[in-house]
This record gives structure tokens, sequence and C-alpha cells, in this order.
């Protein structure tokens, strides 16, 4: 069975964790993170970490949010990886859908503490998020991709809001689905070199009513990472309808990464 296939098929069996309580950046313990950078994903901008940034930032922690132009996962990696040179001490990196295929080549850094995948695709070296999605699970939902157009994907307007942001208010997953940013196909095929989740922490949160990446293929995705996961039912814009348990889990990774 191909890779793609089993980041497809159902994971036999992972326990999930729960959502920590809060703890301010002030009461972490010594030599803990304090710096958090936010990568968006496809189809998306990084306004959609708003309230997860607010609460982040009524914590104490500093906070980046990355602004992908999403047209090569090289030109990503290279946004992100400036924005991690930027942040003070260590940093907690966390991508959103797509997201995690950059966290994933660009996590190595040495300032990188722990990755927090949010929804997110978590490419093995020589994969890209094209070659995880090849073969969908029989029954799996088709998101609503648009044919290529001078080189860049959108999703359908009609069906963004029931494919993307199910549980986002009417008005905000209109406003999502008029704003969203062109994915260039070289970023959709673009290969990760050296996963960073094989030599650093992860926590993942699953979106359980994901209708974009499965379930089950988050799930696997985050076994096979050796993720420390939460379970959260939500669409995949769980960072916008969810925040709070979106800003928990990258907490609780802030907190226990060294």
């Amino acid at each position: 069975m191909t890779t793609s296939k089993l980041l497809l098929a159902a994971a036999a069996s992972l326990a999930l964790g729960t959502l920590p309580a809060a703890v301010s950046a002030k009461d972490a313990a010594p030599g803990s993170a304090k710096s958090v950078v936010l990568v968006h994903g496809a189809f998306a901008d990084g306004s959609g970490w708003m309230d997860v940034y607010k609460i982040l930032k009524k914590d104490g922690y500093n906070v980046t949010i990355v602004q992908n132009p999403t047209n090569s996962l090289a030109d990503d990696v290279a946004v992100t990886k400036r924005a991690i040179a930027a942040a003070d001490g260590k940093v907690i990196l966390v991508g959103h859908s797509y997201g995690g295929a950059i966290i994933s080549e660009a996590g190595t850094d040495p300032k990188v503490a722990g990755l927090v995948y949010i929804a997110a695709f978590a490419p093995d070296k020589g994969e890209s998020v094209s070659s995880l999605i090849a073969n969908p699970a029989p029954g799996a939902p088709v998101p609503p991709i648009l044919p290529p157009k001078d080189g860049y994907l959108s999703l359908d307007k009609a069906k963004f809001a029931t494919a993307f942001a199910a549980d986002v208010r009417p008005d905000l997953a209109q406003f999502m689905a008029d704003s969203q940013v062109p994915w260039g196909v070289e970023a959709l095929s673009g290969t990760v070199t050296a996963p960073a989740w094989r030599v650093k922490p992860s926590w993942y949160l699953v979106a359980s009513e994901d209708k974009m990446i499965p379930p089950a293929a988050q799930r696997t995705m985050a076994a096979r990472a050796g993720a420390q996961v939460v379970e959260v039912a939500g669409s995949h814009a769980i960072y916008v309808s969810k925040p709070a348990a979106v800003a928990s889990i990258i907490e609780d990774a802030a907190r226990n990464s060294k």
C-alpha cells in the first residue's frame, strides 16, 4: 500500500489527549518557549489567526503571524524562516493545513522548540501535499478545488463554506471565500526534504468534522509523527471557529517543549 493510501486510511487506534488548562507565559516553567509563529495554509491569509493571536497575547506570548505568498513551498519556507529568525528566543511553530508542510520543512531551525499541526498536512521526506491527496479513501470528501488558472488553484466560492468553514458564521465564511488567496501549483507539489517532526516534539489538533483533510488522514499523520493529539469537533477552519481550543494546544506545546 502506498504512503498516500496509508495516510488516507482510518487510523487503527489512537489515544486522544484532553485540552489542558490555560497557563500564561509568565507562569510557565523557566526555559520554556515564549514565542509563537503562526503559519496559515492554502486559500487563506494570516488574518484568520486573529482570535488565536488575541488569546496568546493576553496570556503573555510573543506572537508572529506569517503572511505566506503561497506561490511555492520554497518561498513559503523562506518567509517562515525569516519570521523564526526575528522571534525572541525559542519558538513554537504552528501550521494549519498546507502550513503543516511549511513547518515540517522550516521547523528544523535550531530555534524551534516544538511543532503544532492544526488540521494540517505532516509530510514525510519526499512527500508533498499533492502526493498525500493523490489517492483519497473511498467515500472521503472531495475538496471543491477548481482547475488551475495561470498556475494557481482556488476553491469554488459557492462550495467554500461547506467544505472549508462550515462552523464559521455565514458572513465571515463568505468573506473568506471572496478574499481567498490563490494557491500556487508549485506550493501544492513542493516536497519536504527533512521533516522536522522526526527530530522535534510535535502536537496535533484533529478537526473531527473537516471536509478538506479527512479526519482519518489527520489521525494517521499525527500517529506517524508521534504527536500528542487533541481532537476537537470543528471544520477545516477550526483555527477561526474554535480559537480557544487551538490556543490551548499551542500553549501546552510552549509549556512542555525544551
